[in-house]
Formats: C-alpha cells, structure tokens, sequence
C-alpha cells in the first residue's frame, strides 16, 4: 500500500528529477502523452499545463495513489504496467520513478519502442541508489533471524533493479532508437530526526510496513534508525545529506 502523503512528504526534492527528464523532451504538439506511474497526479498536471491541448493518458498500479490523482483533477487509472501497450497515437510517454518496481522492465521497452509512433518520445528516470548505504542496510536488517522468516516473502529492490546509463542507451538503440542516457547524483539536504529513514518509509521500505503488525513495524523502524544515522550523520544545524543517484534516458523512435 502507498501513502501518497508520506511520498509527498519530500515533494520537491521527488519532483527535481521529472522536471531535468522532461526537460529533454521536446516534443512541441503531442496527441497523446502517457504518464506511466503517476503517483498522487502532483506532476502529471504539469503536463497537461505544458501540452493543454494532448490528450493525457496517466496510469498506476496503486489504487491510494490513482484515487490522490483523481483528486487532483486528473483522469487516472489503476492498471499494471505490464498491461499498457501504447495507441497510434502516443507520442510521447514518461515514466518517472516507477520502472523499477517492474521485473525485467527492459523487455517492456522495447516491446513499446516497436509498438508506438514513428519519431515518438520514451522518456524515463529510476532510482540508482540500490547499492547506497540506506537500501544495503535494510537489506542486512531483514536477512537478520529476527527478521528472515518474517519477511522473506517481501520483493526488495536489489543492485540489479536497474541498469546502468549504458545499459539503457544498449536496450534502447538495439530497438532502433535515437537515444540520450545520463545519470545524476542529487546531495539531498533532509531536515528533521532520523530524516533518512522517513525518506525511505515512504518508498523502500513501503513493501516492509505493509507485511509488518504495528508493534512489529515500530521494532524494525528501532533497529534501522541509529544503522541509518551512523550512515548519514545529522549536522549540528539539524540537517542531513542524503546522495541519491538517479538514472535517466530520453529515446524516439525510428
């Protein structure tokens, strides 16, 4: 389950990533753009603010999060991704922090590039801090005795959840694309007490809770938090610095 208030609850520094992708879009008359994995709908509307006369197409796979984007005026369906194929008309389609909840998502696109427009746009950013100290050491806490069984049905995102700029650009051109992979680390100024692990409560650790009583969830949330702020020391002036590698690519089709 999703809470898009806690997802929401470090919105600008979610939002800086979608702004440098679509920055690198430059489609000027779109028919249709999709939105795959809108979230709550926040930056979804910018779309439609920036193409007002397209029709906007924007899906997820999480009901709380469809409903928050309806909420926001936005016509939002709950769907899988694995279950989207784009139109004739799609011309452009972004994906912004969601592929990589999405086994084997690579194959997914190329099966679009094949099937969308000619000289269409795929756009896309995924997190690339797998391997950071924040997911290696809940993935440590959970392979504990205490923790193995009890979560061992629990799919957390591995180092190979994604892949590498290069490993897009491959995917990518071996479908015919024109494409434009980078990544970028944010260093992230967080605020507040153990401001890490209420970054990561809203996304990585999201499939954790929902597996975890309340009693159980408040003793995980105890065993992580001094592993976290050793990792990422809070500063005098109440501040913590969390880098957070991110992965993009803009492609267009043939």
């Amino acid at each position: 389950m999703w809470d898009p208030a806690k997802y929401l609850s470090f919105g600008d520094h979610r939002a800086r990533p979608f702004f440098d992708l679509l920055a690198r879009v430059r489609a000027e008359s779109p028919r249709e753009v999709v939105d795959l994995g809108c979230g709550p709908g926040n930056l979804t509307i910018t779309m439609a603010q920036r193409w007002p006369h397209t029709r906007l197409t924007a899906i997820d796979s999480s009901p709380e999060m469809v409903e928050a984007a309806r909420q926001r005026g936005v016509a939002a369906r709950d769907m899988d991704l694995r279950d989207w194929d784009p139109g004739d008309r799609t011309d452009v389609v972004i994906s912004n922090a969601a592929l990589q909840w999405v086994p084997d998502h690579a194959e997914l696109l190329v099966r679009w590039a094949a099937k969308l427009p000619s000289r269409a746009w795929i756009a896309v950013q995924v997190p690339g801090n797998f391997a950071a100290p924040s997911h290696r050491l809940v993935r440590a806490l959970v392979a504990e005795s205490r923790w193995r069984d009890r979560l061992e049905p629990v799919q957390l995102r591995e180092e190979d959840s994604v892949l590498a700029p290069e490993g897009y650009a491959e995917v990518m051109s071996g479908a015919g694309c024109e494409i434009d992979a980078w990544e970028t680390t944010y260093v992230q100024r967080l605020d507040g007490e153990d401001a890490v692990l209420e970054w990561i409560t809203g996304t990585a650790l999201r499939p954790i809770r929902a597996a975890l009583s309340d009693d159980e969830w408040a003793e995980f949330q105890a065993a992580l938090a001094p592993r976290l702020a050793e990792a990422y020391p809070r500063r005098a002036d109440g501040c913590t610095w969390f880098p957070f590698r991110r992965i993009f690519f803009v492609a267009r089709t043939p």
